[in-house]
């Protein structure tokens, strides 16, 4: 019996898979496993790939043996921690996936102000544990990525203009090379290799944890404003030169989106990583006249005029005129129009599970609903 590995006619014997899943304490999952179809699956829903084998590893003897198992039978080599990369770098077609979902340790030393986080942790897993000391490093934008992964891509966060990128805050990192040996590295323990991983271009290993610096963080200012796409291109404009004013504590991003009744609006979000009362000082010229209301999706232009507002942040968008036409173009055959609560919230709570941010979302929503919208 053998089993197909690879894009092209390459076989590998059951036996050679059998002592590669005997190797393993994790699981090895191939085409025939029950759990194969949603093993294989990444955040992208566009990337529809087939790896011949995804092992689940729990510690670094489970990443040596899987490097050591793709290097000998020449395979092509993926490593995943959250999913999260949208060009689907985390999978392939007929290789080997190294899956580091499983590995989730942390470990936060409130003394020295820094965290320990195993290759599978993603960020709010991460917030989660660092928020009980009142403490945080730079994150994504969203919860759900994968902490070494975004990492090693330069890492930009809410927190990022007072305390740099997330790879500005690496101490650490232990790694796993394409050899199969495990290295720990520093400014002082391997530092080309130390180098490398914060910017040297990828592919230098396998990271299997990594050593943050942490800064005092605890409540926020943070939050997002809907606007009829109709406005799309002033809020843009106003974006592009309201960012040039503001403090490092701040963070601003702008994108084009679906609102939750379907319809096409701009957004603008918001984050200040520093007092609430200077982070709304700073927003102000953000708003027009008053604070809006909800999320709405009615198309009466009394209602449009009656409140307004313009506060500020998800993906920093760069503006084109090319851009801006397209919004027009749009804009001459809708007119509908959105606005959304400004809120002020913990942009890190205290013990937010998935499930509890989940409930936030439909809280909001219902409220949404009850208004009218």
């Amino acid at each position: 019996m053998s089993t197909t590995v690879g894009t092209g006619a390459s076989l590998l014997s059951d036996e050679r898979v059998s002592a590669l899943r005997a190797a393993l304490r994790g699981e090895l999952i191939a085409n025939d496993h029950a759990a194969y179809d949603h093993a294989r699956r990444v955040w992208n829903g566009n990337i529809d790939r087939r790896p011949a084998l995804i092992a689940r590893c729990t510690g670094v003897a489970d990443v040596q043996a899987a490097v050591n198992f793709a290097r000998t039978h020449g395979l092509v080599l993926s490593v995943r921690d959250g999913g999260h990369s949208a060009p689907g770098y985390g999978t392939n077609d007929g290789g080997l996936v190294i899956d580091l979902s499983g590995m989730k340790g942390i470990r936060v030393d409130p003394s020295s102000r820094t965290v320990r986080a195993e290759g599978g942790v993603i960020w709010r897993e991460l917030d989660h544990e660092t928020q009980a000391f009142g403490l945080a490093t730079t994150g994504g934008t969203v919860s759900n990525t994968g902490v070494v992964g975004l990492t090693l891509g330069g890492g930009l966060g809410w927190l990022m203009g007072k305390c740099g990128l997330a790879v500005d805050n690496v101490i650490s990192a232990d790694v796993v090379t394409a050899d199969g040996q495990f290295h720990q590295t520093s400014a002082q323990h391997n530092p080309d290799l130390f180098w490398a991983l914060r910017g040297g271009g990828g592919n230098f290993g396998v990271v299997t944890s990594i050593e943050y610096r942490l800064h005092e963080v605890s409540q926020v200012l943070g939050g997002m404003i809907l606007f009829p796409f109709d406005q799309a291109r002033e809020v843009l404009k106003f974006y592009r030169s309201f960012c040039a004013t503001l403090p490092d504590e701040a963070e601003l991003y702008a994108a084009l989106l679906t609102a939750p009744q379907g319809m096409p609006v701009a957004a603008l979000l918001v984050g200040y990583n520093g007092p609430i009362a200077d982070g709304e000082r700073v927003f102000a010229p953000a708003r027009r006249s008053r604070e809006p209301d909800a999320v709405c999706g009615a198309s009466e232009n009394a209602r449009r005029t009656k409140r307004d507002a313009r506060p500020a942040t998800l993906l920093a968008v760069g503006i084109h005129r090319a851009h801006l036409r397209r919004i027009d173009r749009w804009c001459r055959h809708r007119g509908r129009f959105v606005q959304f609560a400004a809120q002020r919230h913990h942009l890190f709570p205290h013990a937010r599970s998935g499930d509890a941010c989940a409930r936030h979302r439909y809280r909001i929503r219902r409220e949404a609903c009850a208004m009218g919208c």
